[in-house]
């Protein structure tokens, strides 16, 4: 039985669109709640079953190094003699994450969202699929995780690789990657991908599906993603890889049961922020009152 063991985790990019902060906390370390848009993205390795997490930074990027390695023994000790000590236990877990991996992208690598996963083929298997996710994209589900979800549908085909998928609105086509489908797969919520179209017009367009940063992909897919395979910008591009993975192999694709939220500029950030808080048990009421409060001004 085929099972996905590894994940790569992309958190290398600039985020130039959340300068000047960025320039001190990488945009994956943004907070959403009370803990970084990073560690939910671990957090739903761990509920898939990942049993190797690694995570891919840019180099001199420290604070995710910090964040989740370095221990903070005076904090435990204050909280400990206040009588608080619950409030380190979520620090502690993240301490105790032993099968999680940081390593540096490759300097002599281009720019694009494909150089963090060559940089991580070192540490795969040849033969063995792995799952890669983007660590500015939010997936709020009600049960399993969005890679939970995606790995249970890849365990039970017969595909070669899978990304998670969401429907968008027909007019908003123009800002995703969009499926155009191999002709005649089309289920209600699955269908064969043909390749990705980046930013169609809507008349263009095939399928309102817009792909996200969750993929299975096989280790193939380095036939594929090289670094001397620029496109557009110069740049390494996953979806170019995808797009011949995809010739030839069935590379399928999947709705979510869930919401992806991205967070790649500030006012999709506050967007799933503001959703992830109206999911929240603790911050639901007083987010509601909130916001109903400002619609009332």
């Amino acid at each position: 039985m085929k099972k996905v063991k590894k994940a790569v985790i992309t958190a290398a990019g600039f985020g130039s669109r959340f300068l000047p902060v960025v320039k001190a906390t990488p945009k994956e370390m943004l907070p959403i709640i009370n803990k970084p848009i990073l560690q939910y993205v671990v957090e739903e390795c761990l509920d898939a079953g990942i049993e190797e997490i690694i995570i891919v930074v840019r180099e001199g990027n420290e604070v995710i190094r910090n964040y989740f390695y370095e221990k903070v023994p005076q904090m435990e000790k204050l909280l400990v003699d206040q009588g608080k000590p619950e409030r380190f236990s979520e620090v502690r877990n993240i301490l105790n994450l032993n099968n999680l991996t940081i390593i540096n992208q490759r300097a002599d690598l281009p720019y694009g969202n494909g150089s963090p996963v060559i940089s991580a083929q070192h540490l795969l298997n040849e033969g063995e699929h792995f799952a890669v996710l983007f660590a500015d994209d939010l997936v709020l589900t009600k049960e399993r995780s969005a890679l939970s979800q995606l790995a249970d549908y890849f365990h039970g085909s017969d595909c070669d690789a899978v990304m998670g998928v969401q429907k968008v609105k027909y007019e908003e086509l123009d800002r995703y990657g969009i499926v155009d489908p191999v002709e005649g797969s089309v289920k209600e919520t699955e269908g064969q991908i043909k390749r990705i179209i980046e930013k169609p017009k809507p008349e263009d367009a095939k399928t309102n599906y817009a792909q996200y940063g969750r993929f299975i992909l096989p280790y193939s897919i380095f036939d594929y993603l090289q670094e001397d395979a620029t496109g557009k910008d110069g740049e390494v591009w996953l979806t170019d890889a995808n797009d011949k993975l995809a010739a030839e192999n069935k590379f399928m694709y999947k709705e979510i049961e869930g919401t992806w939220y991205t967070t790649g500029d500030p006012a999709r950030y506050f967007e799933a922020l503001t959703h992830f808080m109206l999911a929240s048990k603790e911050f639901s009421k007083s987010t509601t009152d909130l916001l109903s409060s400002l619609q009332a001004v």
